[in-house]
């Protein structure tokens, strides 16, 4: 293309931007693009869809520079643009992280792992991600099939690594892909290193480095451990499994993503020889095909319907699930014995406080609980596991930010030798730090022991839960999303945000509002006006506490998807427990009255 070609695809899209067709961001980053001659190659594309006015895909795809969020570098997946995933921005993403890493660690002979799961092009990034690595001096491990995001965590303890790269956009729909970006504790990256790396790819990124994926493999300058670490991966994980009953007949689903070539294997080492693997979710499928809406996440309960089905044909006694990654765990059981037992599904809440119960008292049993002892968790997970902690004289580190990134990174200020259990409200799970990061599989090894165990004492996971609700109270949460996609969903959250910071309602639901806190300016303003300091982490959240006990709810966007976030809490103390039914109809309703003014507040704001 010319100069003067160049200027007029430029002034087609500065005209676009006064005409309101395309935001200013987007315009400012598409002429970068256009201007620039690292983007070069996509200027033809760019072209097609100017020419074509296609400016909300223009928009969408430019209107911000795609940052490191609470689970990485994750978007829609696009030819070209600064705010999707394609070949230009995973290639930025490991170059700007070669850079950064050199600049810490010096001279020292650098390495990287890389993995990748089943989605459309993570072969093809992670093939992209090694040549670049390899090119800027890192020697690659690679695991060379479908695995699961933990695994590459632990690749990055066991050999040592500098950094590591897992090609995944987890529960996100088949549209999106992403990098996850791991610092050398095996952990994905914290400040000040996301931002870091970040400036780094938009100041300092013009040229990328690479040598073509079989060069590397053949000049010794990658290496392919797939099968060292499924090994030592497994054995690892039943190690930290407890001795006891393991009769369970089980139904497990992948959802078309890795979990089929880690967990049934894994349980069977566990001693459970009752797994069946749900064939319509078993093979690897980009598309997620089978699962309903294509949302292959555990906290979507449509997922379960046909899995649950083909466990009643069967007599199961549980399923379980894990997402297209294998890091997060989601769980159904028959709520007794009976042949027509109705099955019910467990939320993330719920499964933090069982398997954190079953977690301390199996430590318990076998002296393994000190003083010292901790569990963690986030800001917007139950409360109950702090009371079940209490119970176990284990303390509970719980003021985090939504991420298990902060919770891995908090083990090593209370030391790993006295971490038991951190958890996360969605579905995320981990018991040890042979890796940095939520585990589905050996969530799936301590709920198939604990539904075991249950069985053999002729009780189900719903009695268990029960049991938990009387002895520390009854705890209801629900999390509520809204969808906001795009530079104008973004802007609504961000008004809905403005508008909360700056108002304060008087009720919700029909109680009152006693004080708001906001972890942005780090204020708490009460119901009359006066304000006091908050401390805590930063993030763009903002919680209403209720002048009931225990009831309150959080408001946040996403740091994985475009849509907002809104989280209930409410709670009834043992003491005032007489029937459970009872109570959780009561409390259902007031948070319905609660989520349903919060709506309206939506609907008039954005």
């Amino acid at each position: 293309m010319t100069s003067i070609d160049l200027q007029l695809l430029v002034e087609s899209v500065r005209q676009a931007g006064a005409e309101g067709k395309i935001s200013d961001s987007a315009v400012v980053n598409l002429c970068h693009w256009i201007t620039s001659a690292e983007y070069a190659k996509y200027l033809p594309a760019m072209l097609a869809d100017i020419q074509s006015e296609r400016w909300q895909e223009l928009d969408d795809a430019f209107w911000k520079v795609l940052e490191f969020g609470t689970g990485g570098r994750r978007g829609r997946m696009y030819p070209f643009g600064s705010n999707t995933i394609n070949e230009r921005t995973i290639g930025e993403s490991a170059q700007g992280l070669a850079n950064y890493v050199r600049s810490q660690f010096g001279s020292e002979s650098l390495s990287c792992a890389i993995a990748y799961d089943t989605r459309h092009r993570s072969r093809e990034f992670a093939e992209l991600c090694s040549g670049i690595m390899a090119a800027n001096g890192f020697h690659v491990y690679l695991l060379d099939d479908y695995r699961a995001t933990p695994q590459l965590s632990f690749l990055i303890r066991q050999k040592k690594c500098h950094c590591g790269i897992m090609v995944t956009a987890s529960h996100n729909p088949p549209s999106d892909n992403a990098v996850k970006v791991y610092w050398s504790t095996g952990g994905q990256i914290l400040p000040p290193h996301d931002q870091a790396i970040i400036q780094e790819v938009m100041e300092n990124v013009k040229e990328i480095k690479s040598v073509a994926f079989e060069t590397a493999l053949n000049e010794g300058q990658l290496s392919i451990c797939t099968d060292e670490i499924d090994d030592s991966f497994q054995q690892t994980v039943v190690a930290l499994s407890q001795p006891g009953p393991k009769e369970l007949k089980l139904v497990y689903s992948p959802l078309h993503g890795v979990g089929g070539n880690v967990i049934p294997d894994l349980l069977e080492a566990a001693g459970f020889e009752e797994v069946v693997v749900f064939p319509d979710h078993a093979q690897p499928d980009p598309d997620f095909t089978n699962v309903a809406g294509q949302v292959s996440n555990p906290e979507n309960f449509e997922v379960y319907q046909p899995i649950i089905e083909f466990a009643q044909e069967r007599s199961a006694d549980v399923v379980i699930v894990t997402d297209p990654d294998a890091d997060r765990l989601g769980c159904a059981a028959p709520v007794s014995f009976k042949d027509d037992a109705e099955w019910k599904i467990f939320n993330g809440n719920q499964l933090c406080a069982m398997l954190g119960a079953y977690r301390l008292e199996s430590l318990q049993q076998v002296g393994q609980l000190t003083d010292q002892s901790f569990q963690i968790t986030t800001l917007v997970t139950t409360r109950m596991l702090e009371r079940i902690g209490e119970s176990f004289r284990v303390s509970t580190r719980g003021d985090l930010l939504v991420g298990f990134k902060w919770i891995a990174g908090a083990i090593d200020e209370g030391g790993p030798e006295h971490f038991v259990y951190g958890t996360e409200e969605s579905h995320g799970f981990m018991i040890s730090d042979y890796c940095r990061d939520k585990d589905g599989a050996v969530a799936s090894m301590l709920l198939a022991e604990l539904a075991a165990r249950l069985k053999a004492d002729g009780r189900t996971l719903h009695d268990f839960l029960e049991s938990l609700y009387w002895q520390h109270g009854y705890h209801l949460e629900n999390l509520t999303t809204i969808y906001m996609e795009g530079s104008e969903g973004m802007g609504r959250m961000m008004r809905l945000m403005d508008y909360l910071r700056a108002t304060m309602p008087a009720k919700l639901g029909g109680l009152k509002v006693q004080r708001k806190r906001d972890y942005l300016t780090h204020t708490i303003t009460c119901c009359d006006g006066q304000k006091s300091e908050l401390e805590g982490p930063t993030d763009n959240l903002i919680f209403f506490d209720l002048d009931r006990e225990g009831s309150y709810i959080g408001i946040r966007p996403s740091g994985t998807e475009p849509k907002l976030k809104i989280y209930l809490f409410a709670y009834e103390p043992p003491e005032n427990l007489a029937d459970l039914e009872l109570t959780r109809e009561s409390m259902s309703i007031s948070l319905a009255a609660i989520e349903s003014d919060i709506r309206v507040i939506v609907e008039q704001i954005t």
